[in-house]
């Protein structure tokens, strides 16, 4: 081709520069984000020790959940939700490939990973969780607080349950509270109208789901799906459509649009910066592809 060299000079011009706007088609150029200048600093200067384990890992361990030491935390960018997030996480679900760390990393206090099976017990919060999955039931994000006020503070009764039983003792709120700040930009009140407070994201391949997802710790919560959109994930599970989402892509999406939907306010930017580790992975990969002459 003709244009071989040309090209060869502006893929090697692009992956120096490593900017989201470097590639016209990258859906991910608009997102308002925080300097990644850290993360082109730790690139070049390679892998680097996590903190706590030791482990040789670039830009954070996946294992520990923190930045590597060329990776100062201050210069990571935080973000404040407007609901807590569980994390189900499948025990075949390779740790390095996930992009699940990506949440607990930039919203530390909003965030936890379980592990499956040691999950939490919900039934007693039935009334204020919701799980996302695209199920024969689930309901759209816009419709979450006329399902959700179906439910009542012990929960669902339903014809096939046994609602003679004792009630379940609560379990004590391992969450520290957080203190009230007044430039938060999140008021607690603004979630009085769904009654919503947690949202649970099962984090593993199509094929792994279903062991999680019949749980019967899972079941009777309310399942919501979300709106139709295209994955930028470069590990796309082979043979499904492009519309299956990675684990941080989906939070992303969520929380937007709870934010326009539920919160009938105006987008600008708020969680963008959930992306800011998934962004930069996406530029670095597609500059490489680029340069092996795959795009």
């Amino acid at each position: 081709s003709t244009q071989g060299p040309k090209r060869s000079t502006e893929c090697l011009e692009s992956q120096e520069l490593q900017t989201p706007s470097s590639f016209q088609d990258n859906p991910l150029q608009q997102l308002q984000l925080a300097s990644q200048e850290v993360l082109e600093k730790a690139k070049k200067s390679g892998r680097s020790k996590c903190p706590r384990c030791s482990s040789s890992r670039m830009f954070y361990c996946y294992t520990c959940f923190v930045p590597v030491e060329t990776v100062p935390t201050k210069e990571i960018p935080t973000v404040k939700l407007p609901l807590k997030i569980d994390i189900i996480k499948h025990p075949n679900e390779t740790d390095g490939k996930s992009t699940a760390v990506h949440a607990k990393l930039l919203a530390p206090d909003d965030v936890t990973i379980y592990k499956y099976p040691c999950i939490p017990e919900y039934e007693e919060k039935r009334h204020e969780i919701a799980l996302i999955f695209p199920g024969p039931n689930s309901v759209s994000v816009k419709d979450i607080a006329f399902h959700l006020q179906k439910y009542t503070k012990k929960g669902v009764c339903n014809s096939d349950d046994d609602c003679s039983k004792e009630p379940v003792l609560k379990q004590a709120k391992i969450e520290p509270k957080e203190e009230e700040s007044p430039n938060e930009c999140i008021p607690s009140s603004r979630n009085e109208g769904t009654g919503l407070k947690k949202i649970i994201f099962i984090d593993s391949t199509w094929n792994q789901t279903n062991k999680i997802i019949t749980d019967e710790r899972l079941q009777g919560l309310l399942q919501i799906e979300l709106k139709t959109r295209k994955t930028c994930f470069w590990r796309h599970q082979k043979g499904k459509p492009d519309t299956y989402l990675s684990t941080i892509e989906a939070i992303y999406y969520f929380l937007v649009d709870y934010h326009q939907e539920i919160l009938k306010e105006n987008y600008k930017g708020q969680y963008d910066n959930l992306l800011f580790f998934f962004s930069f992975m996406y530029t670095l990969i597609k500059n490489a592809k680029c340069c092996a002459g795959k795009e």
